[in-house]
């Protein structure tokens, strides 16, 4: 079987070697020694000025909503995203306002953003797709001119970057996950990012009960915490990013070289964007295509996922809105299986599989 995504993982010796050192201190949560050297080293590797280990990466959108004293008005955000984006705008008694999504990038297009702002508009939650990064600089010249507030959803952004800086470091807060089929994982887990000292203060505060000392609370928070487990994964998996990501390069173009004759289009990496292969998404002509090529791979015990279907815009428990682009391409794009680990052999089967499918 050959799964969309495949959870990476270290030596086992040296995973057991971190955990003895966990027992003997018996130190297992509430910001323990691993968890402060795994924000340490994300810091110095990323190039990025302030980060918060939290539990994953949907309490991490939350909590940006929360810091930035958003509880009322409206979001604009994209329509084409995992579920969590959009989830964690209603889940803090906001309203989200889909724009439409650029059909070349596919990340939210800042013309459809301005044409959604209202006077009830409070902010701008923008997903960089599958690492991507979204047009940047137009977001936050549309958040000055509107003096509106920006989240970055970068939940797939580990190692991209933006004009040679970490995509991490813009917005007022971005966020992102580590879970464990992300390019960098904690098995389970995520973190926030801000340049804002003040809000990194906040941050801290929310992911702790608001505890400031033993018997004072600083506001309200919750448990957004990890563990010394999760950050002693993160601590051997972090020692091989580099050699990951350098595999997903090789992989995502032996991709390339082998589906010339597929007749898709490729996603459009954004201008100055340094992309990390987080996946190999392609776009078919139709989604009658798409689906004779999923047949044709679950028939053989290759599972590739539609991400993202439906266009969120379609979710059931939101007020709907008109995302033509968004739903038209969320019924035609498939991400193929991309992973540390996949052999050439597979990648090739996979392409056999998908060019026969075309041609029967």
């Amino acid at each position: 079987m050959i799964n969309v995504a495949k959870p990476n993982l270290p030596p086992l010796d040296k995973y057991v070697e971190l955990l003895k050192g966990i027992w003997d201190r018996n130190w297992l949560t509430n910001n323990g020694p691993l968890v402060n050297e795994l924000e340490l080293r994300l810091k110095e590797y990323l190039d990025v000025k302030h980060l918060l280990l939290l539990s994953n990466g949907t309490v991490a959108i939350q909590l940006a909503l929360k810091a930035l004293g958003l509880t009322t008005g409206e979001v604009i955000t994209t329509p084409f995203s995992f579920v969590a984006t959009t989830s964690s705008i209603v889940w803090e008694g906001l309203t989200p306002v889909f724009a439409d999504i650029d059909p070349h990038t596919l990340n939210i297009s800042p013309a459809a953003i301005e044409s959604k702002i209202t006077a009830d508009t409070v902010a701008i939650l923008a997903t960089h797709v599958y690492g991507n990064p979204c047009d940047i600089e137009a977001i936050e010249q549309i958040a000055r001119k509107h003096q509106l507030k920006v989240i970055y959803d970068a939940a797939h952004c580990f190692g991209s970057k933006y004009n040679n800086r970490s995509v991490f470091d813009y917005g007022d807060i971005s966020t992102t996950s580590f879970h464990a089929t992300k390019v960098f994982h904690t098995i389970e887990g995520g973190a926030v990012f801000t340049q804002s000292a003040e809000l990194l203060k906040t941050l801290a505060y929310m992911r702790n009960f608001g505890y400031d000392g033993p018997e004072d609370f600083a506001c309200v928070g919750i448990n957004a915490k990890n563990s010394e487990f999760h950050a002693a994964m993160g601590l051997l998996i972090l020692d091989q990013a580099d050699a990951n990501l350098e595999e997903r390069i090789k992989i995502s173009e032996r991709y390339d070289q082998k589906l010339k004759g597929l007749n898709v289009q490729h996603v459009r990496i954004q201008s100055g964007a340094t992309f990390n292969y987080a996946y190999y998404p392609v776009i078919f002509q139709d989604e009658a295509a798409l689906l004779k090529a999923v047949k044709m791979l679950n028939d053989n015990w290759i599972y590739p996922r539609r991400y993202f279907y439906p266009s969120l815009s379609k979710l059931r428990y939101v007020q709907p809105h008109e995302c033509p682009v968004s739903e038209d391409i969320s019924r035609r794009v498939l991400c193929l299986p991309l992973y540390t680990g996949i052999k050439d052999v597979e990648v090739d089967l996979i392409c056999r599989l998908l060019l026969r499918a075309q041609n029967n």
